[in-house]
């Protein structure tokens, strides 16, 4: 192998290893932001559970019966 191709290969070499590093790097980021979103949306059902709670609450306790009821 000439010197011209050995030194290519440690070229394409060394920017495969890059790559390989900015995939695991962009990897742990994806799976750490798919958490990130799961917990939210968690965290958001919850809270959407809660208001339609509070909601049905307020709209039972504004329920008046006529007096003619009582």
């Amino acid at each position: 192998m000439s010197n011209g191709n050995k030194e290519r290969l440690v070229n394409i070499e060394s920017a495969l290893a890059h790559v390989e590093q900015l995939t695991e790097s962009l990897n742990e980021t994806v799976v750490e932001q798919a958490k990130s979103i799961r917990r939210l949306t968690q965290q958001m059902d919850q809270l959407t559970d809660r208001m339609a709670a509070e909601d049905m609450k307020a709209a039972k306790d504004n329920i008046t019966k006529p007096p003619h009821y009582s």
